[in-house]
């Protein structure tokens, strides 16, 4: 396994918890370990070995005195050898979901784009398959960041994405993507909360909040749209509390800590409350537990829509827009970079006037879902587990 894992998003990690059940109950001679952003919490929570992603401890904080950039510079240079050693001693590595093709929010190329150039051109040379499974693409603007988005996915030996537009966005960066299939987000395969409706206090409104600053061509703009976003939710939390709703506050990564505070500073009521959600499966519960779910975070949207719960989303990429309408909720979207606190409120209410009737569209579009994920996982074990194909991994990977 690959990727920003056990580093704080919940939606990273609830992809590697999904593809993990699909080995586990299909492949469990499987020898599974872990190459990501953060080894101890995926070792403590998963039960894998797990090896840090990056030789450099400070590889994402900004860079400004000459030692942190020089730290940053050898790390690259280590990296390159970490990376190859550890791929080599592998079968296979899958890189569980995640938007690891996009830039849609604030990237670097040499950041993770680079560590993935590492991984897929390292797996091209040393016959190692590398499987891109479920992620989400989107079109690049910055020449270096897609030049090296469009090699590592030209060098994966097998790709699938999460929605259709990922998949048109690699073509027309190049990339080659007719046997290419696309499947629903990983997170859906996850057990879904009981059934039966809202079980929390009545009334009950999940406003799932984001650290909002952009995407990747924003950042000239960043603090402002950070500021009408947080300015244009908080106002629309004030006037829920204000008709007596109670309003339970969730993130999906934990910077987004500072935004449910600026929240509570400002709406100083106790009919708000912050949840404290772990995992995907937490946040399934909570919006499981509600009348109606406001979200931003992608995999916030992905909880609420599994938990069959009424859901508006706050909507800042193309991926949200591509989910709500795959759910059937496609007319329930609002712009995140241009939240109008009064609009949303028009489209809150009339999302809920059809409660009823969307509860059944999304108990309709989950079943499909399911079916359309049984096929993901079925066309992953054709792909990287033929049956004639019985690598010994564990001598691979027990061998100096």
């Amino acid at each position: 396994m690959f990727g920003l894992l056990g580093s704080g998003n919940l939606g990273n990690d609830g992809s590697l918890e999904a593809v993990l059940g699909y080995l586990r109950a299909e492949h469990p001679e499987a020898v599974v370990d872990a190459l990501c952003g953060g080894p101890e919490v995926v070792t403590a929570r998963y039960g894998i070995p797990a090896t840090r992603l990056h030789w450099y401890r400070g590889e994402y904080r900004t860079a400004s005195r000459v030692g942190s950039i020089a730290g940053k510079g050898l790390g690259k240079l280590v990296d390159v050898v970490r990376t190859a050693a550890w791929v080599r001693r592998h079968d296979v590595v899958i890189v569980p979901g995640m938007g690891v093709l996009e830039a849609t929010l604030p990237l670097r190329p040499w950041g993770f784009p680079y560590s993935l150039f590492l991984l897929c051109a390292t797996g091209r040379l040393f016959g190692t398959k590398v499987a891109l499974v479920g992620v989400g693409a989107a079109a690049i603007r910055d020449r270096a960041t897609r030049a090296l988005v469009r090699r590592s996915a030209r060098l994966a030996a097998y790709r699938s994405y999460r929605d259709a537009l990922s998949r048109d966005a690699m073509r027309q960066m190049g990339v080659d993507t007719a046997r290419d299939q696309v499947h629903p987000d990983l997170a859906f395969a996850l057990p879904a909360p009981p059934a039966g409706g809202p079980s929390g206090s009545p009334g009950l409104v999940c406003v799932g909040v984001m650290d909002f600053h952009g995407g990747n061509d924003d950042r000239a703009r960043a603090e402002e749209i950070h500021r009408r976003y947080l300015d244009g939710t908080t106002r629309f939390v004030r006037a829920l509390v204000e008709d007596g709703r109670p309003v339970r506050l969730l993130t999906g990564d934990a910077c987004d800590a500072s935004v449910v505070a600026a929240i509570l500073d400002a709406v100083d009521s106790p009919l708000v409350t912050a949840a404290e959600a772990a995992s995907l499966a937490d946040l399934m519960r909570e919006t499981a537990a509600a009348d109606t779910v406001v979200a931003t975070r992608y995999h916030n949207l992905v909880c609420a829509l599994k938990s069959g719960t009424p859901t508006l989303a706050l909507t800042y990429a193309a991926k949200s827009d591509a989910l709500m309408d795959r759910m059937g909720l496609g007319a329930y979207c609002h712009p995140a970079r241009e939240v109008d606190a009064d609009r949303l409120l028009e489209q809150f209410r009339a999302l809920e006037k059809r409660s009823a009737e969307l509860r059944q569209t999304l108990a309709e579009r989950n079943r499909l879902t399911a079916r359309q994920l049984r096929d993901q996982f079925t066309s992953l074990t054709a792909a990287l587990f033929p049956a004639d194909d019985h690598p010994n991994a564990r001598t691979r990977q027990e061998t100096p």
